[in-house]
């Protein structure tokens, strides 16, 4: 699932270069060094945000209109200078990247499938991800 959501950026003036971050409709305040960082942060935010509100059954609020944006309300109006971009994310995406934990499945087959398996030395588990990849149209 993709969206596209409003972020405010205030650049300090500070010798890091911070650069304070407001998502506003998803009550995310952040930060990151220099503009391509806090771009990076603001992303990653969003993405954790998102898929952690998947997890917990609750849908992820969709984005406001850019005009909508009151940059005198943000946050960090009195931090520095402010502007409004948009940043993107794919929630698919950024679980993929983010959420590699092994998960212990038990599964059942054949004694003599079992046996072929172990006499070609066939790593069962990559056989069952590829295949499960392949059936929920993930490409590996």
């Amino acid at each position: 699932m993709e969206r596209v959501y409003p972020v405010i950026f205030t650049k300090t003036k500070d010798e890091k270069d911070t650069v304070l971050i407001e998502v506003p409709d998803l009550g995310i305040l952040t930060e990151g060094y220099g503009m391509a960082n806090a771009i990076y942060m603001a992303r990653d935010a969003i993405g954790l945000h998102g898929i952690t509100k998947e997890d917990m059954g609750i849908s992820i609020t969709e984005a406001s209109d850019i005009k909508d944006i009151d940059l005198s309300k943000a946050e960090f109006a009195d931090s520095g200078e402010s502007c409004i971009s948009l940043v993107d994310i794919d929630f698919d995406e950024y679980r993929k990247k983010v959420d590699n934990k092994m998960v212990r499945k038990n599964v059942t087959i054949p004694s003599w499938l079992n046996k072929a398996a172990e006499r070609e030395k066939i790593n069962v588990s990559k056989v069952l991800q590829e295949a499960l990849m392949e059936k929920v149209g993930m490409v590996h």
